[in-house]
């Protein structure tokens, strides 16, 4: 059974026996009653309001449920709405909303400056241009969102004339079309447009946040749909953006941002999906109906198993660093036998980089560590910014990284790394002096063992920081080469 297939699992269930469903919804009906009961309990680990110190425009997306949408009442709603509600409390900050038509004129309010806050949104370097950005507020992987029989798609640039279709305004529009120039890439209006065309067979594709895409497919009984893969490094890191001129806010609301505890975050995002109860509970009849319920799952333990493995299967999505958004060392080796064995098939060249930051400690010692790890973060993003759409970037260890690079012969690898180093060398980190990397590179020959790569470029690192740092060097050729 394909791991992403929920629709398969839960067709089975939902048509098991009726009883055996009216029991799966008490289930419901009874977890939320459960987390109705904590939400009423305060966060005892949440600190004291700060006194407010001044009031803050700011715009959002109107319609881009669970995550933040404008009620029928005017007020900003969802998941975004709490944690920014959170963030200005604790950030002496009060928020006033400005009503706007669509993103599109959200955006285009920010931009004119009528709005000095946007409340939800991902960094960009289109955005970077009259945008500042906090520190994420949430992490939320993107998922590819294909029809049942579509397969599994590990690989977005072995597609071929195939239609992804994509929301307006969104961030990732314009790396996809950088990236995977093979996609057909239409834009329409709507997070719930998109699924219904690909549901409907009108677009083979779409990559939304995994958090959306669930919620979605579950209130419009999408079962058709399934979710097919995920394309590395391109996961949601959804931060609070500010207009240039207001700069001054920045550091007030990152200081809010970090105040959210992980319980805090989790808290928010389960009572936004989960199923809402509205009318009242007949405690009698919850009474007998739990019972019901008990000798249901009884009978039904097979079925629940089946599904258990499924959402374990998509526990498996969150494979990346919980700092800098790249992915980790979890699934690297089912990465790399992926690529060495397409390597092998196909007789093409495979290379790694591995790079490091140098006198990291110090920044950490000197600096304090928050600064250490929002440098760890500029790396990243400078990585993300300088590789290759066929790369994978890894956050390796500490300060180190990883690219592992298909298809790349040791002259790209080595002109790849070149730039990396270059680009660190140009761009201002902020901590008051020149920050430097280091890299080695080594590529795969074919009569080479797999695991001889990776001694060689920690070999050719090594070398690098030996000779003086803010070089590269590869591994088995001449000095002079680097």
């Amino acid at each position: 059974m394909n791991p992403y297939d929920l629709r398969h699992t839960l067709g089975l269930i939902m048509g098991h026996v009726w009883w055996c469903r009216l029991a799966l919804s008490l289930l419901l009906a009874l977890m939320q009653l459960a987390r109705v009961a904590v939400a009423a309990l305060p966060l005892d680990a949440a600190p004291l309001a700060t006194p407010v110190s001044r009031v803050v425009t700011f715009c959002v997306d109107p319609d881009w449920p669970p995550f933040e949408q404008i009620d029928a009442q005017g007020q900003h709603v969802g998941i975004a709405a709490d944690l920014l509600k959170l963030v200005a409390q604790r950030s002496g900050l009060a928020l006033q909303l400005l009503p706007t038509k669509d993103w599109d004129d959200s955006l285009a309010a920010s931009q004119a400056g009528r709005c000095e806050v946007m409340s939800f949104l991902n960094q960009s370097p289109k955005r970077d241009g009259w945008l500042l950005f906090t520190n994420p507020v949430l992490v939320d992987e993107n998922v590819l969102i294909t029809r049942e029989e579509h397969g599994f798609v590990s690989d977005l640039s072995s597609l071929s004339d195939e239609t992804m279709v994509l929301p307006k305004g969104t961030s990732v529009e314009e790396r996809l079309r950088r990236d995977y120039p093979n996609l057909n890439i239409v834009l329409v209006d709507s997070e719930a447009q998109a699924l219904k065309l690909v549901s409907e067979r009108q677009a083979d594709l779409t990559m939304r946040s995994l958090i959306v895409a669930a919620d979605t497919i579950r209130n419009q009984g999408w079962f058709n749909l399934k979710i097919a893969g995920q394309v590395p490094n391109y996961g949601n890191q959804l931060r609070i953006g500010v207009v240039k001129s207001q700069a001054s806010l920045l550091g007030l609301l990152n200081a809010g941002v970090a105040s959210i505890t992980p319980v805090e975050r989790q808290k928010i995002i389960d009572q936004h999906i989960a199923i809402k109860v509205v009318n009242p509970i007949n405690y009698r009849l919850l009474g007998w109906l739990a019972a019901v319920w008990f000798t249901a799952m009884l009978t039904s333990a097979y079925w629940i198993r089946r599904l258990r493995r499924v959402n374990a299967e998509l526990q498996k999505l969150s494979l990346t660093d919980a700092l800098t958004g790249l992915r980790n060392r979890t699934g690297f080796d089912a990465l790399y036998q992926h690529e060495l064995a397409r390597s092998r098939r196909q007789k093409q060249a495979l290379s790694v980089v591995l790079v490091d930051i140098d006198f990291f400690k110090r920044i950490n010692d000197e600096l304090g560590h928050p600064e250490g790890d929002r440098v760890l973060q500029e790396v990243a993003a400078l990585l993300r910014e300088t590789a290759r759409g066929i790369d994978h970037i890894l956050r390796w260890g500490g300060e180190e990284f990883l690219l592992l690079c298909p298809a790349t012969s040791p002259e790209q690898a080595q002109r790849l790394a070149e730039r990396l180093v270059q680009a660190a060398r140009t761009r201002d980190f902020r901590i008051g002096r020149p920050l430097t990397l280091s890299a080695g590179v080594a590529t795969l020959e074919l009569h080479d063992q797999p695991g001889d790569m990776f001694e060689q470029v920690d070999g050719a690192l090594y070398q690098a920081k030996a000779q003086g740092r803010d070089r590269v060097v590869a591994a088995n050729r001449r000095q002079g080469d680097n």
